[in-house]
């Protein structure tokens, strides 16, 4: 590297004549587990690959200090590739969540012999994932136990730990000041920890190396993005697509039903073929592409793959107002009064389902529903199938006891036994008095069959998934002090939940 630091690489070669060079690299390690999904899959297809490891992790000197030094790092790898004797002018990228975002870096500033890109699961912007809801997410711990865990040499045992990590993690999780535990727990073994946790600001320049929005305005390759309807990071998946496509780069998109563990379980049949025939078009150039159309996205609520020539937000907007009995009516005369719950820190409202690293996805929540922390409001069953495409917004008349308070909201699918499975979740902190809260929830595509019901759920908070808000307007991850917050919305028309259907024509 351009500092004197040696990373650590390996280079797969085909047993034939290569078809093209492809660059991957993070800090998960070279071991097989890794090569596999990642290294030696692509090289058995005929292409060259260099799969290198982030500085300060398996044998790359430095120090980790994870997604602020790959942007240098990226062209310096590069760089180094120019000079070898197997290089033929142009390479492409590919990798899944961490080995993605290692891809959007190197695209803040595109190297002219990039000829093609494929991102799996993974963010552009690290800051907006840890605070962008003003909040922090917790799947951050997971995710440093397993770096911490990989250094014992096993990537199978640090893979196992994240999988484990929110049971063996929640008496930290559940401390205060979280900081103080955080750095108790990982002590020197992660010494970058604590900064993430106390520089909630994402707009100041501790944060600028992890954030490559940039990469959406200059990059022109061909880009597949892959990503899951239920992933952590699927609001900036949609994000990457949209812009790049707005540009008029040629981008394709696939989200499937999955999380974000599901790259490496069944998520694989549907991402590596897919990747295969992007490579051969536009990297080897040996294959016209055999995808049908621009974007493939999952059903879950139909349970069928749908092709689509754009991605685009149903045209018919139902506005369905919450009703003071529990009800959820496009009448204008929903039920007036107020209701009430109390979020209490010490007692959090659990994390049941949804976007989450591993244990989430689509579940049957009828208990998080049945909490008294909680408000749900039901439509009554649908006459015919609808189906949602894009963001549902939620409007709320609300108020809080103290000024500082998180809303977690929750659209579901109620079928006719009752089961009520999560769809799309939204979550935001409020700080600062006020009357009125307004959030858009994740993007999906779901259709609500005919005979179910269409379910609002609202609470204080989502736990383990986001940290606990305090009450008292400090840092979440630095209060010490915890209190119980009274959450009060008001009806008759003043709350609102808004819906984009495809219309009958399916747009």
């Amino acid at each position: 590297m351009r500092d004197g630091v040696t990373l650590g690489a390996d280079v797969y070669s085909p047993a034939d004549a290569s078809r093209g060079v492809l660059l991957t690299w993070g800090p998960y390690g070279r071991g097989a587990y890794i090569a596999r999904s990642a290294a030696t899959v692509w090289a058995a297809q005929g292409y060259t690959v260099v799969l290198a490891s982030s500085r300060g992790t398996a044998d790359s000197g430095g120090d980790l200090d994870p997604q602020r030094t790959e942007v240098e790092d990226g062209h310096d790898i590069v760089a180094w590739m120019r000079q070898q004797s197997w290089y033929a002018g142009r390479f492409a990228t590919v990798g899944g969540s961490y080995l993605a975002h290692t891809q959007w870096a190197l695209l803040d500033d595109p190297e002219p012999d990039h000829v093609a890109a494929v991102t799996m699961v993974g963010p552009h912007d690290f800051a907006r994932h840890a605070w962008g809801t003003g909040t922090f997410r917790l799947d951050f711990f997971g995710w440093a136990e397993q770096i911490v865990l990989q250094k014992s040499g096993s990537t199978l045992k640090a893979l196992v730990g994240i999988v484990t990590s929110t049971r063996r993690l929640r008496p930290i999780l559940r401390s205060a000041p979280l900081v103080d535990a955080a750095e108790a727990h990982f002590g020197d073994r992660a010494p970058w920890f604590r900064e993430r946790l106390t520089r909630d600001d994402i707009d100041t320049d501790y944060w600028t190396p992890m954030r490559h929005g940039g990469s959406l305005e200059r990059a022109t390759l061909p880009i597949l993005i892959q990503g899951g309807w239920q992933d952590i990071f699927l609001p900036q998946t949609i994000e990457q697509y949209r812009t790049l496509r707005a540009r008029g780069v040629e981008v394709a998109l696939t989200v499937g039903p999955w999380v974000h563990i599901a790259l490496r379980s069944g998520a694989g049949a549907v991402m590596m073929p897919e990747t295969l025939d992007w490579l051969d078009t536009h990297l080897a150039g040996i294959t016209d592409s055999t995808r049908p159309e621009r974007v493939r996205a999952y059903d879950k609520g139909a349970e069928r793959w749908v092709g689509l020539d754009d991605w685009r937000t149903g045209t018919d907007l139902a506005v369905l107002r919450l009703g003071a009995d529990g009800g959820l009516s496009p009448a204008t005369d929903a039920a007036e009064g107020e209701r009430s719950f109390v979020f209490d820190p010490e007692d959090p409202t659990p994390t049941v389902g949804g976007n989450l690293i591993a244990g989430g996805g689509y579940v049957d929540d009828r208990k998080l529903g049945a909490r008294e922390d909680v408000l749900v409001y039901t439509s009554e069953p649908f006459p015919a199938s609808r189906t949602i495409a894009g963001a549902p917004v939620v409007e709320l008349a609300h108020r809080t006891q103290h000024p500082d308070a998180d809303l977690f909201v929750r659209v579901g699918d109620v079928d006719p036994k009752g089961r009520s499975t999560n769809i799309t979740d939204g979550y935001v902190r409020l700080v600062g008095p006020h009357d009125r809260a307004a959030l858009a929830l994740f993007e999906t595509l779901y259709t609500i069959k005919a005979g179910h019901r269409l379910r609002l759920t609202v609470a204080g908070g989502s736990f383990p998934q986001f940290a606990r808000n305090s009450g008292t307007g400090q840092n979440p991850a630095t209060a010490a002090t915890m209190v119980t917050n009274t959450h009060t919305i008001s009806h008759g028309g003043a709350s609102v939940l808004r819906v984009p259907f495809l219309d009958t024509n399916g747009s």
